[in-house]
């Protein structure tokens, strides 16, 4: 009897998290396959999140996150925690998502042993290398050693192409956060605690026009991040409008956008 391809899912954010589990659900689902879980805990606190709400539990966790741990340290604790897991884990492909440094680290620590490197939401671009940064080289340096590409848009697939990706390696699949979101659409109507958290927050803005804000980018940190909290406060302040920001935990963000900072001194 074959034995199944051991396939190693490497990553350590909770966007990584989200785009990959409906990958990690699909392999465990498929028993042509044996998959294996590393997390880097990059984002330790929001990572397991994601990891309860999808039932996820990972065989391997680095723990890597350190206060004000620079990139550097960061990558070169990457670099020696992964490459362990994969000695012992000795996987047939590795799967790595995205741009982040675990992502980065995971390809090049698979490249070092020649274990093939499957890379989901492949081609993203933006030609300058320092936006974003440092994910727009971490891209890059994944996408020159990958041996399948994941792209979520033809644009992608094409910038891929351009950089001499060949084309018979890069498939067009969309943005694997569509289905993430089915699938916890679905988990809502599953689980009553969850439906009844999304049902009071409906009830908080009934009547009101709903706008989602993110932001959390090194590039913002300062004046950008003061710029972002001054129109969210202007706009909030219509009595028909709600703004709905979810607060990152990295201290740069909370310092401006916690409700009673100098930038935003009212929460309604």
């Amino acid at each position: 009897m074959t034995q199944p391809a051991r396939i190693l899912v490497v990553f350590g954010t909770r966007p990584e998290a989200i785009k990959l589990f409906p990958v990690i659900h699909a392999l465990k689902a498929d028993p042509r396959f044996e998959c294996v879980v590393c997390v880097s805990a990059q984002h330790r606190q929001m990572l397991d999140q994601v990891l309860e709400i999808a039932g996820i539990v990972p065989d391997h966790d680095l723990d890597v996150m350190k206060p004000d741990q620079s990139l550097d340290a960061l990558t070169a604790r990457l670099l020696t925690g992964l490459g362990a897991v994969m000695d012992t884990a000795k996987p047939a492909r590795v799967i790595v998502q995205g741009d982040t440094a675990t992502a980065m680290a995971g390809g090049l620590a698979a490249y070092y042993r020649q274990i093939p490197v499957d890379h989901v939401e492949a081609g993203l671009r933006s030609y300058n290398i320092y936006h974003p940064w440092p994910e727009e080289v971490n891209r890059k340096i994944i996408g020159s050693l990958a041996s399948l590409h994941f792209a979520p848009t033809t644009t992608a697939q094409d910038a891929l192409v351009k950089e001499n990706v060949d084309p018979a390696r890069v498939h067009v699949t969309g943005n694997t956060v569509i289905d993430a979101l089915h699938w916890v659409t679905n988990a809502i109507a599953a689980r009553p605690e969850l439906a009844q958290g999304l049902a009071e927050l409906e009830q908080r803005f009934i009547g009101k026009r709903i706008i989602g804000v993110t932001s959390h980018r090194r590039e913002n940190f300062g004046e950008g991040m003061e710029g972002i909290a001054t129109a969210i406060r202007e706009i909030a302040a219509r009595p028909d409008t709600a703004v709905i920001f979810p607060v990152h935990l990295n201290p740069n963000v909370r310092a401006v956008m916690t409700p009673g900072s100098p930038a935003l001194p009212t929460s309604r």
